[in-house]
């Protein structure tokens, strides 16, 4: 899987992420960028996001 930064993400970006519940099925929820919350400019398990739904997860695609 390909390296996602930090500078790639912007707010109201559409993501896929993975929540933390669902790291084991790897199951993929999609929404829009509302705060990003991981700091360093990339992360091994993927940039930290809330979505505009209130959901916490890490972005595991960028789709637009």
């Amino acid at each position: 899987m390909e390296t996602i930064y930090r500078k790639d993400i912007k707010e109201g970006l559409k993501v896929s992420i993975v929540l933390k519940e669902d790291q084991r099925t790897g199951e993929l929820t999609e929404g829009y960028v509302k705060d990003i919350l991981t700091k360093s400019p990339k992360h091994p398990h993927g940039i930290k996001v809330r979505l505009e739904t209130g959901e916490v997860g890490r972005v595991k695609k960028i789709l637009g």
